[in-house]
């Protein structure tokens, strides 16, 4: 039987709390933060994505750096030599913990420089651009390249969310690796161990998830639906854990994108022609009512995808913002480091605030799962039901 109370969980808003009260609070490590917008965009910066891991002050995890431009070829290294954003490497450096290209003549790209300063064009042709500063000269940065925005260069690194979820596949290959040779070794007892944690959730999703919605085919599915919920837990999970680093990996657009196209290419490779025959020419109704039935059937198919990734990024996103925003507390309190006796008083506030927001994060972080393992089995039950003779 699984006793929650034994284990360490409350702890983590507590350890989340004294993690980011050592967190550097400026975009270079140089000035402390001192306005309420500068710390948003810090609050923001903890949320998204990077090139490295960041633990407490100026440490962190190194991650490897994979950058490839059209001008200077493929350029490699670890995120540890760009120094926190105080060293360009090859031309490229660390904006706020994400890989930038420095534009311009001038700037040099191959050898490892120092840069006084990185900040935000005010005006000219490249106002709201990153700069960095060297020798007295600015420079423009370019981020990454994406599907949406053009760049001068594109970034293949294994970034904080790419690093956490190959730590999220590992353990469930240990885990399910785990189950399966103690159910080999334990074939006709009851189980223990492993086995005995995970059988519970696994009899639950078959019972209450896979049967219910898939129907009598549903074992063809188990597999889907099984990995779909363990490694949106398990990520969920992760992301409470600030001493890895705290990756949003289920909050970011893309992750949550991929999961819901996933579920959706499944749902439409083993949908069957009745399928389709009820949404596009619904029998029963007449002919002119079809047509408007089958424009918004198709709308509901097209929705489907977007509300799974929506959903799950939106609740998992919010909760990371909302632990910050009270652990925040102790700065407004403060008035941002000037008044130690506001930062205690803060510190107080924040930390009961931020130890309940965790365990409440906890239980979103179980649901959450669950309804995107819930939703997808129904929509594939959809997808292969059969319909009697009308």
């Amino acid at each position: 039987m699984l006793h929650f109370d034994r284990f360490p969980f409350p702890l983590l808003g507590l350890v989340l709390a004294f993690t980011l009260m050592g967190a550097p609070l400026s975009a270079a490590g140089d000035e402390p933060i001192d306005t309420k917008e500068k710390y948003i965009d810090q609050v923001m910066h903890h949320v998204q994505n990077a090139n490295e891991i960041h633990l407490v002050g100026n440490f962190s995890i190194p991650l490897p750096i994979i950058a490839y431009s059209s001008e200077d070829g493929l350029m490699t290294t670890f995120s540890s030599a760009f120094d926190h954003g105080h060293t360009a490497v090859n031309g490229y450096v660390l904006n706020h913990g994400r890989i930038n290209r420095v534009l311009g003549e001038g700037f040099p790209r191959d050898e490892n420089v120092h840069i006084e300063e990185i900040g935000h064009i005010e005006e000219g042709d490249h106002e709201g651009k990153a700069y960095v500063q060297y020798h007295g000269e600015v420079y423009p940065l370019d981020a990454p390249g994406t599907f949406m925005e053009s760049s001068s260069f594109y970034d293949f690194s294994i970034t904080k969310n790419v690093a956490t979820m190959l730590l999220a596949v590992i353990l469930m290959f240990w885990l399910f690796g785990s189950v399966a040779k103690s159910m080999k070794r334990r074939a006709g007892q009851a189980p223990a161990g492993v086995q005995s944690f995970m059988e519970p959730f696994i009899i639950f999703i078959r019972d209450e998830i896979a049967q219910p919605f898939i129907g009598k085919n549903y074992e063809r599915y188990m597999p889907f639906i099984m990995s779909i919920f363990f490694f949106i837990l398990i990520l969920n999970l992760l992301g409470l854990v600030p001493f890895i680093g705290g990756a949003n990996v289920t909050g970011n657009a893309g992750t949550t994108l991929a999961l819901a196209l996933f579920t959706f290419i499944l749902m439409l490779a083993v949908s069957t022609k009745d399928f389709w025959a009820h949404m596009l020419w619904m029998p029963g109704v007449p002919i002119p009512v079809r047509f408007v039935l089958a424009l918004i059937e198709l709308v509901s198919l097209i929705i489907k995808p977007v509300t799974l990734f929506i959903r799950l990024g939106a609740n998992i996103t919010a909760g990371h913002i909302a632990i910050l925003a009270m652990v925040g507390v102790i700065f407004i309190f403060s008035d941002f480091g000037e008044s130690l006796m506001g930062g205690g008083v803060g510190l107080l506030i924040s930390i009961p605030f931020t130890f309940a927001m965790n365990l409440l994060e906890i239980f979103v972080a179980v649901l959450q799962a669950f309804i995107f393992a819930l939703l997808s089995a129904m929509y594939i039950g959809q997808a292969v039901e059969t319909h009697a003779e009308h």
